[in-house]
């Protein structure tokens, strides 16, 4: 890169000003997006950079800036990267392979339109893998997909690009729910902000209000409330909400109210969602973005798990008790964060054995799916347990979590 011998760049590198390097990169025609994408970062983190707002000082992130920009190790204080000690081999020429009678050579690549057609048939497979057994079993699958998506629309135009966009959107979207599932909120924002350039590219209308509602619940795990409201807000004014998007974006509103204590905004929104989700909804049946979770029954388990929160935790426990008795045995993931928050709601009602009974078949799940979103609410669960150690059940429990939170195997 010629750029890498600019006294400007070279300037920037020596005092690791990456703020000054992206705009540097900017003005060379390598823009925020690209930045992103080879560096696995989110577009608005490299804005936060180039802004000023943020500082990147962890060594990780500048290693994987200097590989993904092939910045030499030296110029930023660090040693050789591996790509830099690796000499080109020198290939010999070989002649290409002649054409079939078919137009086709030997190392044709695959047909876009016959890939599409192969993933679209493979979501519902993956979806049902990581509720089933956890995130960490769809992960890998569906990065090697995408991988092969991007690669795909690079050199694809017309329809068969708007349908490689189209699919890879809903791809993105999934990888950053996979992402956040197991706890890692950098890569699941990264993935989002993805899928979302690739439907507003697509002119996928449904896709990008689906992802406001998806930022908006990321939103929601960070405690970000003032965010979560105004994204979800944002998703139902989508003109790419369907049925499902709003009942979703509905709940997510509430969320965020509940989360600052506006119980009265939070109730109205709820009864809003659970209106909507209760209706048939034929608008959009596309196997390859997941909405079937959203029906009623994911309505009120997201209310009984505000309760907790606006100081109404019987109400809660009799919620939680109602749905998980009607949940279908698919959503074995969600299982497990549902029963940690009602071994939430069961300790702060005073009433910890049923608590730790509720923690301990959580903790049995989580331990299998590996999801972070329910060790999160599990580590919440004991800390309301905390002030009864003294008793059995929850010494067994808070001993158990104890040891997983460690990494070291439980006897189940």
């Amino acid at each position: 890169m010629g750029l890498l011998s600019n006294p400007e760049m070279i300037a920037a590198c020596r005092g690791r000003d990456f703020a000054a390097v992206f705009r540097l990169l900017k003005t060379a025609g390598i823009y925020p997006s690209l930045i992103a994408r080879s560096c696995d970062m989110t577009p608005s983190r490299v804005g936060e950079v180039m802004s000023g707002k943020r500082r990147i000082e962890k060594i990780d992130l500048i290693e994987r800036i200097a590989d993904g920009l092939h910045i030499p190790g030296r110029m930023l204080g660090l040693a050789s990267r591996s790509w830099e000690l690796e000499a080109p081999v020198q290939q010999p020429r070989r002649r290409q392979p002649e054409p079939s009678a078919r137009g086709t050579g030997l190392n044709a690549p695959i047909d876009p339109e016959l890939f599409v057609s192969h993933l679209r048939g493979a979501m519902p497979g993956h979806y049902k893998a990581a509720n089933l057994l956890g995130s960490r079993h769809a992960l890998d699958a569906v990065t090697r997909h995408f991988r092969l998506l991007d690669r795909l629309q690079q050199d694809a135009g017309g329809r068969a690009r708007d349908e490689l966009l189209t699919i890879g959107a809903r791809t993105a979207e999934f990888l950053g729910w996979l992402n956040q599932d197991l706890g890692d909120f950098d890569r699941a924002l990264f993935w989002s902000d993805r899928a979302m350039e690739w439907a507003q590219e697509a002119g996928d209308d449904v896709m990008a209000a689906y992802v406001l509602f998806r930022k908006s619940n990321q939103a929601t795990a960070q405690r970000h409330a003032s965010k979560a409201v105004s994204l979800a807000r944002a998703a139902q004014r989508s003109v790419g909400a369907t049925h499902r998007i709003r009942a979703l974006a509905a709940q997510q509103e509430a969320q965020g109210h509940a989360m600052m204590g506006n119980s009265r905004f939070a109730q109205a929104k709820f009864d809003e969602a659970h209106e909507i989700a209760a209706a048939p909804d034929d608008s959009h049946a596309d196997d390859a973005l997941d909405l079937a979770y959203c029906t009623p029954t994911y309505i009120e388990m997201q209310r009984a798990n505000c309760l907790i929160e606006l100081g109404d935790p019987h109400t809660a426990v009799g919620m939680f008790e109602a749905e998980l008795r009607v949940l279908p045995p698919v959503y074995r993931n969600d299982q497990g964060v549902y029963l940690s928050r009602l071994a939430r709601a069961y300790a702060v009602s005073g009433e910890p054995e049923q608590a730790a009974a509720a923690a301990d078949r959580a903790l049995s799940i989580a331990v299998d799916t590996e999801s972070a979103r329910a060790m999160s609410e599990l580590s919440a669960a004991g800390k309301a347990l905390q002030r009864w150690n003294a008793v059995p059940q929850v010494a067994t429990f808070t001993h158990r979590l104890a040891l997983m939170s460690s990494g070291s195997p439980l006897d189940r």
